[in-house]
């Protein structure tokens, strides 16, 4: 046995210089690139949101929290502060609402509560939020999201109801509501193809329905593509026409960027 070595203890560890000793490297979280955007999509059923780059890249996961009922404007706007209390900092605020809205006013919400018409969403959530807010039709952000911005394309949304919009040229047409226009005898393309029609007819009739709602559309709109979202379109099994796609339900909070693209 070696001198001054114990038995059964191994051979010393050398020891570096406290000079060589590398202290473990502390990485700073990286503060996102600005502006930060809020994207919410109000829906029949549920309200989304996340958080988008300048670019429009999500910069989280998407949040959901059940739309209330009744769906009053406090409440909603309720359940909307929730989500916000789930994701971190922003700057600004993009809203897509089902239904009419005129500058930053409700005019319709079919499918939410009769205490909507009237009712300033922007002013008012930009009040509770602190940042400025822009709100638009929610068919008419999700197609901002999908759209190729060439010759007319249309958005048809199925979910609670069914939403619409219309773009010439990547431009916005405001204000249409063709699920309110008579489809079949008294019956509106909502009353047709929306959640309770789906609910009570079953999906394979359902399909039907929808089919011949694009075939009746196709010749008197003439878009050169169509774009089939919401809810409900995860349901579609049906063969579509070429110019005919199904778009991802993100969309609707993606298209939130363009509100901000002046």
């Amino acid at each position: 046995m070696r001198r001054g070595t114990k038995a059964g203890a191994g051979p010393r560890a050398k020891l570096h210089p406290r000079s060589e000793r590398r202290e473990p490297t502390r990485r700073e979280p990286r503060e996102p690139p600005r502006p930060v955007t809020l994207a919410i999509d109000v829906g029949g059923t549920g309200i989304k949101a996340l958080l988008l780059d300048p670019h429009g890249e999500p910069l989280t996961e998407r949040v959901r929290v059940s739309t209330p009922r009744p769906a009053t404007p406090a409440r909603v706007l309720e359940a909307i502060l929730e989500l916000v209390h789930l994701l971190g900092d922003f700057d600004r605020v993009s809203v897509g609402f089902p239904g009419v809205v005129v500058g930053d006013t409700i005019r319709t919400a079919p499918n939410l509560d009769g205490h909507w018409k009237g009712f300033p969403i922007a002013r008012v959530l930009s009040l509770k939020l602190g940042r400025p807010v822009r709100a638009l039709n929610d068919a008419g952000v999700q197609g901002y999201g999908v759209i190729e911005g060439k010759g007319t394309e249309m958005v048809l949304t199925l979910g609670t109801g069914m939403g619409t919009a219309l773009y010439a040229d990547g431009h916005y047409v405001p204000n249409l509501e063709l699920a309110h226009h008579p489809f079949r005898g008294k019956k509106t393309y909502e009353d047709y193809v929306g959640g309770r029609a789906l609910a009570k007819i079953g999906k394979a009739k359902w399909n039907r329905r929808v089919r011949k709602v694009i075939a009746q559309i196709d010749p008197v709109w003439n878009p050169r593509r169509i774009y089939l979202g919401g809810g409900n379109a995860r349901h579609l099994r049906l063969a579509l026409p070429r110019h005919v796609s199904v778009t991802e339900n993100v969309a609707g909070l993606l298209g939130g960027i363009a509100l901000w693209r002046d």
